[in-house]
């Protein structure tokens, strides 16, 4: 009896539940129903019409009384897509690649660890990592049919990773396959890369083909020296990512190759260089040079980017590891010949800044990099002079190219070149007046005063180009160039005058050691010769003042007259003899009555024109 209530008790209990599981069936039966019918009405299936009872209604710029807000309609209609957070980037880009470092590190060790253990024998091995490469490739393209881009790439870097591994256990650790073989099949494998990336358009697979590509001489090397052939492989690589960034937008890739080039260049210089091959060696950094000058002018820009930067920034980065790899090697041989090379790359620059710009891209890609080529043109120039040339010419070929880049600026009306002249102009100033040490034997007929007369006449030129330009821009540029001018020839005759009484006094000290007033009326005639210069520099100028009716010009002769007042009052009252210190307030008041009786005559109407200006102006 008690075992009969015990199965009806069960029945009843198996009952329930039964009743309790189709009652949840029913329930979400009816939510499936009830999604099913909300989906339909937020995206009505435009090409059939809906039934006539009204169950599902097309959506109408003006809904039906009573009806639900069209608003979240219209968002289910036209969905955005919506822009990665921070979550999602994490969880599908930063993990993602995180898992391919550590798959492939786990990789590394389980095939080390069989290896240690003697698992399985090297061939086996060998097959199986290359078998396990194969097959992830494969397997990877199953999700990317699916539509899963990223995860099937993913899977691609994992079964690249383990093939491009399992070839450098086969060679280094096992001696399975010669080097040639190696070689050629790593090869396979990226060349298959490149096809892979090239069919399914994916940027990525081209980054992963020149990683592996630039990795193999590093995996197959024997410590052995084998330039022709390692620098051709390179020279080979870069010339299919110069071809890849023609037919597609992957600029990124120049970074890959620029910096593999350079990586693998510096790892084979300081290990195997010798200067009986430097022909060989000059060859191919020549060729890299060129690859990467041409690449960074006609590499795609990627879709809606037209940013100047990264074609800029190659191309800068390219020659100045050109040239400092030919200067470091030629230093061995002979040091001015790196200025030859200088003056060639200048000629480069300035061919590639002509060159019309249609595979430059867009507008103000070319732009930016035809600016950069003329300015690495004159760039190497400038470095080619004090390379090749000394002393002082090093400073007179600063003022040649000062003047030669103002006449080209005249020429083309190029902003650019006018600063590149006066950078070099201001190069060559610095130069003549904080580190050139002359040593003359004659007054005015020597090197110090050419140079300064050179000097003088390019500032010239600076103020005839600034003029004739006729713009506020221009007017500044050759007011500014007009008392450089003055200053520096004012400093240059100083300079002969200071010279030539030095050598008087060192004449007089060993002729007469002890005569000191011979001496001291050398220093007195000097100091008198001071003022007298200085009074005919400022008549000078207040002549040509006067003849050119230019303001400036007089006020610059007033203010060396006034530097010669303060001179002549106060310096020479106490320090000339009473001959000089007569000729001295005489010449001065002579020339300054004169001054005054021109203005007084007022030849230049200048009261006039004060009176035109309006009252203000008058006093």
């Amino acid at each position: 009896m008690d075992e009969s209530s015990q199965v009806l008790r069960e029945l009843a209990e198996l009952r329930e539940a039964v009743r309790e599981l189709t009652r949840r069936l029913f329930v979400l039966e009816q939510e499936r129903s009830v999604a099913s019918f909300q989906k339909a009405v937020a995206v009505p299936p435009p090409a059939s019409p809906l039934s006539s009872e009204g169950v599902l209604e097309p959506l109408s710029a003006s809904p039906p009384s009573g009806s639900p807000p069209t608003a979240s309609r219209s968002a289910t209609a036209n969905p955005r897509p919506a822009q990665p957070d921070l979550e999602s980037r994490i969880g599908s880009q930063w993990l993602n690649r995180i898992g391919i470092t550590a798959l492939l590190i786990g990789i590394s060790y389980f095939l080390k660890f069989a290896f240690d253990n003697n698992w399985i024998g090297p061939a086996g091995r060998v097959a199986i990592g290359l078998l396990l490469g194969i097959l992830v490739v494969a397997w990877s393209e199953r999700f990317r049919s699916h539509g899963h881009k990223t995860f099937s790439y993913s899977l691609k870097a994992v079964g690249i990773g383990t093939l491009y591994l399992s070839l450098w256990a086969a060679f280094q650790l096992y001696a399975l396959l010669p080097s040639g073989v190696a070689f050629l099949a790593m090869v396979i494998v990226t060349s298959a890369t490149v096809v892979m990336a090239w069919t399914q358009d994916a940027e990525i697979l081209a980054a992963f083909a020149l990683a592996g590509g630039f990795s193999t001489p590093l995996l197959l090397s024997t410590g052995q020296n084998h330039e022709f052939e390692l620098f051709a492989y390179v020279a080979l690589l870069n010339l299919a990512a110069l071809f890849l960034v023609i037919a597609r937008p992957w600029r990124r890739l120049l970074w890959m190759s620029f910096s593999g080039t350079l990586l693998l260049y510096v790892a084979w210089y300081a290990e195997y260089y010798h200067r009986y091959e430097f022909t060989l060696t000059a060859a191919f950094a020549t060729l890299f040079f060129v690859i990467f000058a041409i690449s960074a002018m006609v590499a795609r820009n990627p879709r809606g980017s037209g940013s100047p930067v990264v074609p800029s920034l190659l191309s800068l980065l390219n020659a100045a590891t050109y040239f400092l790899q030919m200067y470091t090697m030629l230093e061995q041989i002979d040091k001015t010949a790196s200025a030859w090379v200088a003056v060639a790359l200048a000629a480069f620059y300035i061919y590639l800044s002509r060159m019309r710009g249609e595979r430059y891209g867009d507008p103000a890609s070319a732009q930016s990099l035809r600016l950069l080529h003329l300015a690495l043109a004159v760039g190497f120039i400038t470095i080619a002079i004090p390379i090749y040339l000394n002393s002082h010419w090093i400073t007179m070929g600063w003022f040649v190219e000062s003047a030669v880049l103002l006449w080209v600026a005249g020429r083309l009306k190029s902003e650019l070149l006018t600063v590149f002249s006066i950078g070099a102009l201001v190069l060559g100033v610095l130069r003549l007046l904080l580190f050139d040490n002359f040593e003359t034997t004659h007054v005015i007929f020597n090197p110090r005063m050419a140079t300064y007369a050179v000097a003088v006449s390019v500032l010239g030129l600076l103020v005839w180009h600034g003029r004739k330009r006729g713009d506020e821009a221009g007017e500044q540029m050759a007011a500014l160039s007009s008392v450089a001018l003055n200053a520096l020839a004012l400093w240059a005759l100083s300079l002969e005058v200071r010279d030539f009484f030095g050598s008087q006094m060192t004449q007089a000290n060993l002729g007469y050691p002890n005569n000191w007033n011979m001496t001291r009326d050398i220093g007195i005639t000097r100091d008198f010769t001071y003022s007298a210069l200085w009074m005919g520099y400022g008549g000078m100028l207040m002549v040509i003042g006067f003849l050119k009716r230019s303001s400036f010009v007089r006020w610059q002769a007033l203010a060396l007259m006034a530097a010669t007042i303060c001179k002549v009052f106060v310096y020479d009252v106490s320090s000339l003899d009473k001959g000089y210190r007569i000729v001295s307030f005489l010449v001065l008041g002579a020339l300054l009555m004169g001054v005054s009786f021109v203005y007084q005559r007022d030849w230049l109407k200048l009261s006039k024109a004060a009176q035109g200006r309006g009252p203000a102006s008058t006093s």
